[in-house]
């Protein structure tokens, strides 16, 4: 949630077809991030060596453990290009990089959904089941027309709850279960909330490849803990 600052001339500021704009490429991003995140992960499932390095992270006590550590370090990088309100390059280069490491790290993990239930059948409802509440809380925000930044703080001590607990997992080995899943999944809800309240009230007329990047980043997060919670009903 990379909303430290904004700059001077936000959409609180703007006129309503400069709003619009703002918002219509914000979804536009959006969509064509999804579609390459789609479009990669299609590409990987089908690659032998994916099943290969899938199989070395989860055998490994610490392999998931690095990847989050990737993760982390990576996202981080990227959510920084992404900010940058100097070039243009520099943002498509973070939203690229960042959809790129999210179809990587959903690998191992939509590989064993595909293994446990015989099909692409769970990706498909988990997809849709997405879709649906992703639609939903960005009709609430665009309807309510509400501030939602009073959840910044929430957010991000939920974030950083929520690390300590799958770090804690990896290190001690157990399994955070069902309710985590849903937990994540409420977190992931805020999360669009705060970022779509934010783009209708306080980012930049430039700022669009970035509040598309971190709209995505929230999506990401849903689908991954709705395949968890599919998963655990098998």
């Amino acid at each position: 949630m990379n909303t430290d600052s904004y700059p001077v001339r936000s959409l609180a500021d703007a006129a309503p077809s400069a709003r619009a704009l703002f918002i219509r490429r914000t979804y536009i991003h959006l969509a064509f991030a999804l579609l390459a995140f789609v479009g990669l992960e299609a590409f990987l499932l089908q690659l032998p060596i994916s099943a290969e390095i899938s199989q070395k992270i989860l055998s490994s006590q610490y392999g998931w453990l690095m990847v989050l550590g990737g993760f982390l370090v990576v996202g981080w990088l990227a959510r920084g290009f992404a900010a940058n309100a100097q070039s243009k390059g520099m943002q498509y280069l973070g939203l690229g990089l960042y959809v790129v490491l999210e179809a990587l790290i959903f690998v191992p993990l939509l590989l064993i959904a595909i293994a446990q239930t015989g099909g692409t059948g769970i990706l498909v409802q988990a997809g849709v089941m997405t879709g649906l509440l992703f639609a939903g809380l960005t009709a609430t925000a665009f309807i309510t027309r509400k501030d939602f930044s009073w959840m910044r703080s929430a957010l991000t001590m939920g974030f950083f709850v929520a690390l300590g607990l799958i770090i804690a997992g990896v290190f001690f080995g157990f399994d955070l279960g069902f309710w985590f899943s849903a937990a994540m999944i409420l977190l992931a809800s805020g999360a669009i909330l705060y970022t779509t309240s934010n783009i209708i009230h306080h980012y930049g007329e430039d700022q669009y490849v970035a509040a598309s990047l971190e709209l995505f980043a929230a999506v990401a997060l849903l689908l991954w803990y709705v395949v968890r919670i599919l998963m655990s009903r098998e």
